[in-house]
């Protein structure tokens, strides 16, 4: 079997291995890397060279893309919209809140309630912290 085929196989691996990988972005560059190491063995090149390319590839497209995918995965709060930018946000207790429900106001609005972890229960006047939102409830801890 040609080499070049080898290391397309690899390429072919490592992306599918990526994808089934969401958030690490490792895989990925290291497939561009074993593309260009099928490149230089298509070109006829000894296997020695095939892999440095590919080792100096992979340390090149790691330490270049993901750098950029990351920056990317993690969006700042000021750039949320939506219920996402309510993560984070403080609210203010109206009803009180616990595992079956509650109301609470978060930026001048009025949301149903639960508490995040179960067995708190927060007062009316509580500042509490918006954990995560479901639906049309916030769940919130302090």
């Amino acid at each position: 079997m040609p080499g070049w085929v080898i290391w397309a196989i690899v390429a072919v691996v490592l992306a599918v291995g990526e994808v089934l990988t969401p958030g690490l972005f490792f895989l990925g560059p290291v497939a561009v890397a074993a593309v260009a190491a099928a490149i230089v063995a298509a070109v006829g090149a000894n296997a020695a060279i095939q892999v440095i390319v590919f080792i100096a590839g992979a340390i090149a497209s790691v330490a270049v893309l993901r750098p950029i995918a990351r920056a990317h995965l993690h969006m700042p709060a000021m750039i949320r919209t939506g219920t996402a930018a309510l993560v984070g946000a403080k609210a203010t207790v109206l009803e009180r809140v616990d595992a079956n429900g509650g109301r609470v106001r978060i930026g001048g609005e009025e949301w149903t309630a639960r508490s995040y972890m179960d067995g708190q229960v927060f007062e009316p006047g509580t500042q509490v912290e918006v954990a995560e939102i479901k639906g049309a409830t916030a769940l919130v801890y302090e």
